[in-house]
């Protein structure tokens, strides 16, 4: 097939290019800057022709059409992530508009299947998950942008269109290009700066089960469908105690209760928004939101359907801190021992 990805260059999207070429697929890249392409995919030894680069915005219609002619599939992968309250109003304002002018003209092209690649914070809710995936409940930004990209993924599913909904999880695993607020608190944590966390766990994901759930549903005919990226419930004691395998070095913390830590990364966003935008302590309070709502999902259908097998989470760790020495994010002595 003919692929069109948009956010082809970012964390997820640059991984999920890379699994579809390696099954065989073409892909074309929807980008505002193409100069970033080569650099991205420079570490996978792939190249794109001028066919297969379009210069474009998700949010202009025109260049999205521009780039869907010739395709048989899309995977809209393009999004602002953050959990900066301070980047609040840009992510209300592209998310769920970028969902809806994608989809909408991949599925008037006759696209088969259309890819949504969406978040598991559109499904984190005070009374946990089901099998019907009920939409998340926290009001913050990037998860609210997420909830209503859903809901204009599910009005086409409704209807029998065939778009294909992908849950990963809080991403690890090497290759964040431009180093977002995951990968951010990642390091701060693997250097010792982020001692806190708020009671409660997310469902964690290797970047590269993400890529690989996206190119197992690249098949045209089988109608709607979602899946959650097959990982782990991921609590402060599984991510600290990955980071101190990993490194040879303890890194203690501490759960705060869910009040508590609300309360705390409350403060964080209260000071932080009085600071230039360059500064930031990624304590926000949208990501202890997200853990102290403890949603539990169900991915056994990917596991079933798709037959993924995740990546061992102390892998993804090690391979994460391991890629982040090598691109100068972390000293040489933070290297997996």
């Amino acid at each position: 097939m003919r692929v069109l990805v948009t956010g082809g260059t970012g964390y997820v999207g640059s991984h999920i290019v890379v699994a579809l070429v390696r099954e065989g697929h073409t892909v074309r890249l929807l980008v505002r800057r193409p100069e970033q392409v080569a650099e991205t995919f420079a570490p996978y030894d792939l190249t794109f022709g001028p066919h297969d680069v379009v210069t474009g915005d998700v949010l202009d219609a025109d260049s999205v059409r521009a780039a869907l002619d010739g395709c048989d599939a899309v995977v809209h992968a393009a999004a602002i992530f953050s959990l900066d309250p301070r980047k609040a109003q840009a992510m209300l304002d592209t998310n769920a508009t970028a969902t809806r002018i994608v989809l909408g003209e991949a599925l008037a092209r006759g696209c088969d299947p259309a890819v949504h690649v969406s978040s598991s914070v559109a499904l984190m809710r005070h009374g946990g998950s089901g099998p019907d995936l009920p939409l998340g409940d926290i009001e913050h930004a990037y998860s609210r942008s997420k909830v209503l990209s859903e809901i204009e993924a599910r009005k086409h599913q409704d209807g029998g269109r065939p778009v294909v909904t992908v849950y990963p999880g809080a991403i690890y695993g090497p290759g964040d290009p431009y180093v977002g607020s995951q990968t951010e608190r990642f390091l701060w944590v693997v250097r010792g700066w982020f001692p806190l966390w708020s009671k409660g766990g997310v469902h964690a994901t290797d970047v590269r089960d993400t890529a690989d759930v996206v190119a197992a549903v690249m098949e045209k005919g089988r109608g709607p469908r979602r899946y959650v990226v097959p990982g782990i419930h991921m609590t402060g004691d599984d991510l600290y105690g990955a980071v101190s395998r990993a490194i040879g070095r303890r890194r203690f913390h501490l759960d705060l209760p869910a009040r508590l830590g609300l309360w705390s990364s409350r403060l964080v966003d209260t000071v932080q928004a009085r600071l230039p935008a360059r500064v930031h302590y990624p304590a926000d309070s949208e990501g202890a939101e997200m853990a102290v709502r403890d949603t539990r999902l169900d991915d056994t259908p990917a596991r079933r359907d798709l037959g993924i097998t995740p990546v061992p989470f102390d892998r993804s760790v090690r391979d994460e801190i391991a890629w982040a020495v090598d691109a100068g994010h972390l000293p040489e002595r933070y290297r997996p021992r």
